[in-house]
């Protein structure tokens, strides 16, 4: 015996038992007017009178006790005997009013309706089949007392096979609902599945999204767009306040959108980003699509090639410029070790032996980015690291400049290459000791060691007391060959930091409180980095 029970635990199955039950109650009801009004008497072939009101009474009162404790059923075993309980109740009922005649065969052939909605397969079709005995064998016996209830059988057998036909056609509607039910459930459960997704790849995505009403009440906005502008939370509020380069941007393009609109930092410190605008229309609405692409990444590629040419180049001739470099240099020693070379003549030989090293020296830095050799990181500790070179550069440094080293916390690590730190670091403490000399008679750079609290990496600090770096000239000290000094190359702070990313650590400028310089150092993690 086998049954489909999967509507039996769903809401659509609770409303069913639900009207099953106002039936029940309702035809009880109706039977208890009857008889208090003596109707039965009237319209009804009563054969046992007695039998009758009182089956009508246990009828009312069972419903009544059924329909509050029969809510959820939990087994298949509750509804078959709820079902098989309502048949035999009704065909007592019909044998009671006489048979066919009285019309609560009807009642019966509904009640096997209703009842294969909840019960289908088999264990319906037993209901079925149970109803159809009692219809026929209760007009047989009511025969046997009554001869003229043997013309009844026709009608009888017609119940019959209508509980059978109702019982297989509801079941029929009921599997084919259930397959439309079940599929539009596949489908809004695919739908939500595909929403999310959506979601999902729209916060994921770099670019920032974000969408403005007519009054530039932001809509939406992505993880990107927060990101890129530096902001937390803008979903319902006004961007002006907010970025109002942004809102510049989208006037112009709404002047004349046939116009590339120029690009925006929105924070002093944040990527420059390019702007683009899309008008969408909802309804009667109107509003505004804007992406937001971080072109820092892209300029800095087009850099990072600019100069992997340029080093080719330089490769490629630097055999040709050094020569006769050499040569120049060379000439201008000997004529500086001349008797016969007079004063003014000495200052031109030593501009020349200047210059001719300061083109050495930019060939050098150039060829260097050409041949810069793949990063190999070992596991260093860092405080032990530190503390040798820091030994080692003293051992090397003249009396008037000094390092001081200050560490904090327990032990720090990290994955770096040790002489592509060698390089960076010692490209920043001469920096900030050359600054710190300008402005004092001793020049001091204190190195500080310690792990961040936020990331919970180990950053290192390297602050000078110079001059510091002017609030204009901070966005490109890291620009290659944009240096401040004549003698400079401009290219040892855009080393240091093509070397660190290169071992995943980040290299930050930021103005030291109280005047001077900071350029800090956040390695990576040694976990993280392979």
């Amino acid at each position: 015996m086998t049954a489909d029970l999967s509507v039996q635990g769903s809401t659509q199955g609770r409303r069913i038992l639900r009207l099953y039950h106002f039936y029940r109650l309702s035809i009880g009801l109706a039977l208890i007017l009857m008889i208090s009004s003596n109707l039965d008497e009237q319209l009804l072939d009563v054969v046992h009178i007695d039998l009758f009101r009182t089956g009508s009474w246990v009828y009312l009162i069972l419903n009544i006790f059924i329909a509050v404790l029969v809510q959820k059923p939990k087994h298949l075993m509750q509804l078959f005997s709820l079902a098989l309980v309502d048949v035999i109740f009704l065909s007592a009922l019909f044998y009671a009013a006489g048979g066919t005649p009285s019309g609560i065969g009807n009642l019966l052939v509904i009640a096997v309706a209703i009842a294969n909605i909840l019960l289908r397969g088999r264990i319906g079709l037993l209901i079925a089949a149970i109803a159809a005995m009692a219809l026929i064998y209760l007009t047989f016996y009511l025969s046997l007392s009554r001869p003229a209830a043997a013309a009844q059988y026709v009608q009888a057998g017609a119940l019959g096979a209508l509980c059978f036909a109702g019982a297989l056609f509801i079941q029929g509607i009921t599997r084919r609902l259930q397959v439309s039910e079940s599929l539009a459930e596949q489908r809004a459960a695919d739908v939500a599945n595909l929403e999310e997704l959506n979601e999902q790849i729209l916060q994921r995505m770099r670019t920032g999204i974000l969408v403005l009403d007519t009054q530039h009440r932001v809509l939406l906005a992505n993880q990107g767009a927060t990101q890129l502008l530096g902001r937390g939370e803008l979903t319902g509020k006004i961007i002006d306040p907010h970025c109002p380069e942004l809102v510049k941007r989208l006037q112009q393009w709404l002047h004349n959108p046939t116009l590339r609109p120029d690009s925006l930092q929105a924070q002093a410190d944040g990527p420059m980003l390019q702007p683009s605008f899309i008008s969408l229309q909802r309804g009667e609405q109107q509003h505004t699509l804007v992406f937001l692409d971080d072109i820092s990444q892209i300029a800095q590629q087009a850099q990072q090639l600019k100069l992997a040419s340029l080093g080719r180049l330089t490769a490629g001739i630097a055999h040709e410029i050094r020569n006769p470099l050499g040569a120049i240099s060379h000439a201008a020693q000997l004529l500086q070790e001349s008797e016969d070379l007079q004063g003014p003549d000495q200052r031109l030989a030593q501009i020349i032996q200047d210059h001719s090293k300061r083109m050495n020296l930019v060939i050098e830095n150039v060829l260097q980015l050409s041949r810069r050799r793949q990063a190999e990181p070992q596991l260093l500790d860092l405080k032990y690291w530190l503390h040798r070179f820091a030994s080692e550069f003293r051992s090397s440094a003249p009396a008037d400049r000094q390092i001081h080293l200050e560490t904090q916390g327990g032990s720090l690590q990290t994955r770096m290459d040790p002489h592509q730190l060698t390089q960076v670091l010692t490209n920043l403490v001469q920096n900030g000791l050359r600054y710190s000399a300008q402005k004092h008679r001793l020049g001091q750079v204190w190195l500080r060691l310690f792990r961040d609290e936020v990331s919970d990496l180990p950053v290192l600090e390297v602050l000078d007391d110079g001059p510091g770096v002017p609030p204009e000239q901070e966005q490109h000290i890291f620009e290659p060959f944009y240096t401040t000094e004549n003698k400079g190359t401009g290219l040892g702070l855009y080393i240091s930091r093509e070397l660190c990313q290169g071992n995943q650590a980040r290299l930050d400028y930021k103005p030291r409180e109280g005047g001077g310089s900071c350029f800090r150092i956040t390695f990576a993690h040694p976990r993280k980095l392979s």
